[in-house]
């Protein structure tokens, strides 16, 4: 059975091909500047080379419409048509409180996505999009809806509600519901798997570090708590986000500055977090180099980068009385041994000891922490598309 994943966003479109029975992946690409002018498409199939087609593609329709054509291309396809092509499993950022799981689309669930584009503004129109534009090309072929919010709405209220009249929850949903949720449901399980832990009962802690960062703790493989919030603006300082933040700051720079909320908004969502600190980059690579360099900010900005993630993983041990592992995954989670050596150092008193030697490593699956080490340590790199694939095949086959 072949399950193709399906990533929109308002202007491209990721995508991957993967046989289940191994799961492999037998294609991916990405299509670019959907809409807009110079788009274009980069194809790669197993065991053949990538080769990129520049043509228009006004819309996501458009743009499937390709990926279909290049999936079936006599050179670099690898089907001879869609009906090799079982269902279409689809990221979908939002699904507010009425989805805590996946769910094969109908009208129903399309309603719903729409009803959630006041929360995800920026994602879930073009997720709805990416599901039209398969079932306009590949007609009664299941597509299935995986939310990015699902693993975080197994919190308990104490953990999601916001200490705000309760009103605005009844009202308009307002509440923590946490993303990266595929990643850290991924990563979560495979960690258990890989040392060996309880299924039922183990307690882990997830480090999502990238561009967008975000940390998650679970027990048993369901989410108890995760940093980010009602949007991804809440959590640990990132690429260009904020992060926790006084309330209060935004005021006060608005009075100062005289700049409307959108403004104020737009500046701890883009302008802030690395960026903003460090004046140099989004980029921890660029930041790392800089601090290298003896550049006092670049290395002020590491050392809070480093320094908001041991107070989460604190909190989170804390919240569940104890850890059994934790997971480092993502670009920077994966790439970074000695941003994980330093959060490591600070965790001692947890009985966490990692091998240096072994933590010198990049984007491969690893236990480093020693025999030793009363909590397991591991680089865990994550996949959000096999996650979707799999839980697509769980609810078709």
């Amino acid at each position: 059975m072949k399950i193709l994943v399906i990533n929109c966003g308002s202007s491209s479109l990721k995508y991957q091909l993967i046989d289940m029975v191994d799961e492999s992946v037998i294609a991916k690409g990405l299509c670019e500047r959907i809409g807009i002018e110079g788009s274009k498409l980069t194809h790669s199939a197993a065991g053949k080379d990538k080769v990129v087609i520049t043509k228009d593609m006004p819309t996501h329709k458009t743009a499937i419409e390709l990926v279909m054509e290049a999936l079936q291309d006599e050179n670099h396809g690898v089907i001879k048509s869609t009906d090799e092509i079982s269902a279409i499993g689809h990221r979908v950022l939002h699904g507010g409180m009425k989805f805590y799981k996946s769910i094969v689309v109908n009208e129903e669930v399309k309603d719903v996505i729409r009803e959630c584009f006041d929360l995800g503004p920026l994602h879930n129109p073009a997720n709805l999009m990416g599901i039209e534009a398969c079932e306009a090309a590949m007609p009664g072929k299941p597509n299935v809806a995986v939310f990015d919010t699902a693993f975080g709405m197994t919190m308990p209220p104490k953990a999601y509600k916001y200490a705000i009249p309760e009103e605005y929850f009844e009202k308009y949903s307002i509440r923590r519901y946490g993303f990266h949720g595929t990643s850290h449901n991924f990563v979560s399980g495979e960690a258990i798997k890989f040392a060996g832990l309880d299924p039922e009962t183990a307690k882990v802690i997830v480090c999502h570090l990238g561009n967008g960062s975000s940390v998650s703790a679970s027990i048993g493989g369901k989410c108890v708590d995760t940093s980010m919030g009602l949007t991804p603006l809440e959590g640990l300082m990132m690429g260009t986000r904020s992060g926790d933040i006084d309330p209060a700051v935004l005021q006060f720079i608005m009075n100062k500055e005289g700049k409307d909320i959108n403004e104020m908004l737009n500046i701890l969502n883009k302008k802030s977090g690395a960026l903003g600190m460090s004046g140099i980059s989004s980029d921890f690579r660029d930041i790392t180099n800089a601090a290298e360099a003896g550049n006092e900010r670049a290395a002020i900005t590491l050392d809070a980068f480093f320094y908001r993630i041991i107070k989460y993983i604190g909190a989170y041990a804390a919240a569940m009385n104890g850890v059994d592992a934790i997971a480092f995954t993502a670009g920077v989670g994966e790439n970074d041994a000695d941003g994980r050596r330093k959060i490591c150092e600070s965790l001692s008193y947890l009985g966490v000891e990692i091998d240096t030697a072994v933590n010198k490593v990049r984007g491969v699956k690893t236990m480093i922490s020693t025999p030793n080490s009363k909590v397991k340590v591991m680089l865990l790199p994550t996949n959000e598309e096999l996650a979707i694939a799999r839980d697509t095949l769980a609810l078709v086959k």
